[in-house]
């Protein structure tokens, strides 16, 4: 049997546990928080007091900070290709709906409030141009992204377990960058945005612990492979008017990196996260090839700490067109 079709039957025997899963990991739309609880009441009688408050505390955050955050809400906002993406994977079943196709709608409409509530938090500040941010959003959408996953769901549940973790590590360090700098609402937006984005990681992660329990030398392989090629960045493809692709992602994880917010050690230590949650020295019934796999997936975290402590970040910051210094 094609590695495609042993894919295929482990898909369809774990889809009969999706509807628990939605039930552990996601919350119902009536409960949920939505974007308004953070955001001044347009129908209330103190509408423009709450946004001058708003600006008012906008000031005292610094350049790098707007320029996180702004890079944080494209990438919320770029969530179009991430549910296309994943409803290309094979077993998910975007014609003929499935319990992973319900998964995907349902996660994408979490997904979704986090890029509504930044964007609009962004536009009352008042200390970024919105039509430059519009604009790379667009770019980012329309440019699209290779994450080197193919349709595989192996590789794409190995992506979406690092990635949210990675995007809790950032709102969470946002959050926390906020609070320091006074802006309690702003901190507490970000807080639990980085919430979402654990208990979205640790369904992905569920979703893998259960291949391995099945396919454990093919998830192995998978895992293999996409810490092998490195994990990239949804926002990879990051780009201003006018510049070409990627062309501002590099200066964007330097911004991200110079103020801690995310970090190379950020990135060995989700590694190192994965490895423990999964077990990876404890599985079994391995064939030689994923043994091999095994051993490189155990040394690889000591081996990227070795180059990330050679690593420099540029001191000087970046100007994007989506932050003016001389209004901040």
């Amino acid at each position: 049997m094609s590695l495609k079709n042993v894919r295929l039957e482990v898909m369809q025997f774990l889809e009969k546990d999706v509807d628990a899963l939605i039930e552990k990991y996601l919350i119902p739309t009536e409960t949920i928080w939505q974007p308004t609880d953070f955001l001044p009441n347009s129908e209330g009688p103190n509408f423009f007091e709450e946004v001058k408050e708003i600006r008012e505390l906008a000031k005292d955050l610094p350049y790098d900070f707007w320029v996180v955050l702004v890079g944080d809400m494209i990438t919320e906002e770029a969530l179009p290709t991430y549910e296309s993406w994943l409803m290309d994977v094979e077993g998910v079943g975007q014609i003929e709906r499935n319990g992973w196709s319900k998964w995907v709608r349902h996660w994408t409409a979490e997904e979704n409030r986090h890029g509504d509530v930044l964007n609009k938090y962004l536009y009352l500040s008042g200390r970024v141009n919105m039509r430059e941010i519009e604009k790379t959003t667009q770019y980012l959408i329309s440019d699209g992204f290779d994450i080197g996953t193919d349709r595989d769901p192996y590789k794409n549940f190995v992506y979406t377990s690092f990635q949210e973790l990675a995007t809790y590590i950032s709102h969470n360090r946002v959050a926390k960058l906020a609070k320091e700098r006074g802006n309690k609402q702003l901190s507490k937006m970000c807080r639990i945005i980085s919430g979402d984005e654990m208990r979205h990681h640790n369904a992905y992660s569920e979703f893998v612990e259960r291949i391995f329990k099945v396919d454990p030398s093919q998830m192995m392989m998978a895992f293999h492979y996409m810490m092998k090629q490195k994990i990239t960045m949804p926002a990879h493809f990051l780009r201003e008017s006018g510049g070409q692709i990627s062309s501002a992602f590099e200066e964007f994880s330097n911004t991200a990196q110079r103020i801690g917010v995310y970090t190379s050690m950020d990135y060995i230590e989700i590694l190192q996260k994965l490895l423990k949650r999964w077990e990876i020295e404890k599985v079994t019934g391995l064939t030689d090839e994923a043994e091999k796999a095994r051993d490189y997936l155990i040394k690889l975290p000591s081996r990227m700490t070795r180059i990330a402590e050679r690593m420099k970040v540029p001191e000087n910051s970046f100007e994007f067109k989506w932050v003016e210094p001389a209004k901040l």
